[in-house]
């Protein structure tokens, strides 16, 4: 009687043994930190609605060297995933083309890169002349 063997492949550490899904694993890391700035968020919203005593005391606990650590690692997430977000632009959408000529990939790419900056600035204008004046 014949045995049939099939053939399985190991599944430890398969994101390991290949530099883009390393990569791809790293970006999916980093929704975790967007996690948990959405939550660090809610919770200062949640001290704000109990008055202004648990919100300064919010406030003051994001002084804190932990909290400035945390947030300087955000940033870096933040900015990876989003930097990520944009160079996989070019591969999702339909070709563009511009006088019969197709838009290189690098070209939507930092057309996408300018928009975000331009558009964090203009938040960053706003919010400092309506809230912050």
């Amino acid at each position: 009687m014949a045995y049939l063997h099939t053939h399985v492949r190991p599944m430890q550490g398969w994101w390991r043994r290949n530099p883009f899904y390393r990569r791809y694993m790293l970006r999916e890391v980093t929704a975790l930190f967007v996690a948990a700035y959405a939550v660090e968020l809610l919770v200062g919203l949640v001290r704000l609605a109990q008055g202004r005593a648990a919100y300064e005391a919010w406030r003051a606990a994001l002084a804190t060297p932990p909290a400035l650590a945390f947030h300087a690692l955000t940033l870096a997430a933040f900015l990876y995933h989003a930097w990520t977000w944009l160079e996989v632009m070019p591969k999702t959408m339909p070709f563009v083309t511009v006088r019969d000529h197709r838009v290189s990939d690098r070209a939507i790419v930092v057309a996408g890169v300018t928009a975000s900056v331009i558009a964090s600035i203009a938040l960053f204008v706003a919010v400092r002349l309506v809230i912050a004046p």
